[in-house]
């Protein structure tokens, strides 16, 4: 379970991710918002790769996994416009958030079942159920 740890502060910093989005919107175009949050992964991602790079840290990589990379970061930069979008119409983060990562994972389990054929068991299926109710109450009640 060496996973969990850093699978938690994940989690932490998607939310903040999306809260500071939140707290943005309204205050500064969606696209200036992206393009000014992906500059900052960039700077931050290119300050990890060079003190990794200088502890000797050879990286690996193939086309299909810079190819998959680069599909990651066009919908990355897509949703982060999309969510300033929306959070700039008055939508409450207590509404949008929720709905932004139920949907999430709706749409990694599906693509993880159907594409990459991983298993699921009755109990999976009951918590996807409880997911979708959950974001359709939330989307709904707005």
């Amino acid at each position: 379970m060496q996973w969990l740890i850093p699978l938690v502060l994940a989690a932490l910093c998607f939310g903040l991710y999306n809260f500071f989005i939140k707290v943005a919107s309204g205050h500064i175009h969606e696209m200036l918002g992206a393009v000014i949050l992906q500059a900052v992964a960039l700077v931050l991602g290119g300050v990890a790769l060079a003190f990794l790079k200088t502890r000797g840290i050879h990286f690996e990589s193939s086309s299909r996994g810079v190819w998959f990379a680069v599909l990651a970061g066009l919908f990355v930069g897509l949703a982060e416009i999309l969510s300033f979008y929306a959070f700039s119409k008055d939508l409450p983060a207590t509404v949008g958030i929720p709905v932004i990562v139920g949907g999430t994972m709706l749409t990694g389990i599906l693509l993880g079942q159907f594409v990459l054929k991983e298993q699921l068991s009755a109990w999976h299926y009951l918590a996807i159920g409880m997911i979708v109710a959950g974001v359709m109450i939330l989307a709904l009640k707005k």
